[in-house]
């Protein structure tokens, strides 16, 4: 479930690059790579670029954050709640037939934030379980080789995408990454948004599956074996999830991870822009609200998805947030965007009360 437009304000799509305000950099965070430029020092030049990284928000930007949040947060009656919950499926797939691929744009920016989709980004656990270099392995053997029902399981790096979309996340992940081992699976909770992946030209059934999947239903189960995976993507997609139903599903997807296997998340932060612009009558419970679409949304805090990765037993490697200014300059216009990004780790065993690696040490390979 790729993110919709919010109010008819634009999501994520255009952000490159991620910062912490110097206040929230903890030792380790300092050292990694610092990708913005542009810093607002004379608020009269606002409207000299598109955009202003690492925005900090002042004690009365903050409070009337705040103050708006709490003015519309009386929740609507229950039985309309159970609507838009019983019929979640019946609104994701009427938002991609009517939007098909024509609101989204490729995520270019996935490989300076997510280095660990690049090319070469392999897991040092996968090549210690005897896994290899694809090179060395099968003369080649095509990926998608079948073992049951699976597809991928003779993959060496494998990738799940959860919430694909149409794609924009999983096709710039195989245009880019060669590594003649990936196998990339992909899943979302709307029917057509997986249809409209697979009738793409660039989908490649040897190294990609994509299929249905409800997230939020413990009883579905995935097409590939728990401790198999790599890599696991959620893009603005747990906060499409009733907020009871999150962490069982954190949990889920734990199982899934090899040991030191890595979970990728970028969402919605609190008083995010989209947040603000939410209007009295579409609060379901608290910060998780209904768009005029029917889909949903929660915003997160750091604090939260901590507790959430945590009680499925991951290890913190990043977790950090984005707050960017926008900016409209035909219309003199300013917007606020605050998004959550974090990375997870699963133990190298159930024992293991040793530090997680940095996140220098998941770097490419040089």
């Amino acid at each position: 479930m790729a993110a919709p437009v919010a109010n008819g304000v634009s999501v994520e799509e255009n952000v490159i690059e991620i910062h912490q305000t110097p206040a929230e950099q903890t030792d380790e965070d300092q050292k990694r790579p610092q990708f913005g430029t542009r810093f607002l020092t004379d608020p009269r030049q606002v409207f000299q670029h598109n955009a202003w990284d690492n925005v900090e928000w002042s004690d009365e930007q903050d409070a009337a954050a705040r103050r708006k949040v709490q003015e519309n947060s009386q929740p609507i009656p229950a039985e309309k709640q159970e609507e838009f919950d019983n019929h979640a499926d019946k609104y994701w797939n009427e938002f991609y037939t009517i939007h098909e691929n024509r609101f989204f744009k490729d995520r270019h920016w996935l490989f300076t934030e997510f280095p660990e989709l690049a090319p070469k980004c392999r897991s040092h656990q996968s090549i210690q379980e005897g896994d290899g270099h694809p090179d060395q392995e099968k003369g080649g053997e095509d990926v998608s080789h079948q073992n049951g029902d699976c597809p991928g399981t003779s993959g060496t790096y494998r990738i799940l995408e959860v919430g694909c979309g149409v794609g924009n996340t999983v096709f710039p992940i195989l245009k880019t990454n060669n590594d003649p081992g990936l196998f990339v699976y992909c899943c979302d909770f709307s029917s057509t948004a997986v249809e409209l992946v697979k009738s793409n030209p660039e989908y490649d059934s040897a190294r990609c599956h994509a299929f249905v999947h409800d997230l939020s239903d413990e009883s579905a189960q995935f097409p590939m074996q728990e401790g198999s995976l790599d890599v696991i993507i959620l893009i603005f997609v747990l906060s499409a999830l009733h907020p009871d139903k999150m962490q069982a599903s954190i949990c889920g997807l734990a199982r899934l991870l090899k040991p030191g296997g890595m979970l990728l998340l970028r969402d919605y932060g609190r008083y995010d822009l989209a947040q603000l612009r939410f209007k009295k009558g579409r609060c379901l419970s608290e910060n998780f609200y209904v768009r005029g679409d029917g889909t949903r949304v929660y915003f997160f805090t750091q604090d939260e998805l901590h507790n959430l990765f945590c009680g499925a037993g991951l290890q913190k490697v990043q977790n950090l947030v984005d707050r960017r200014l926008q900016v409209n300059r035909g219309k003199q216009l300013t917007m606020y965007r605050v998004w959550v990004q974090c990375k997870y780790q699963k133990p190298q065993s159930d024992h293991e009360d040793s530090k997680p690696r940095t996140f220098q040490e998941y770097q490419c390979e040089s």
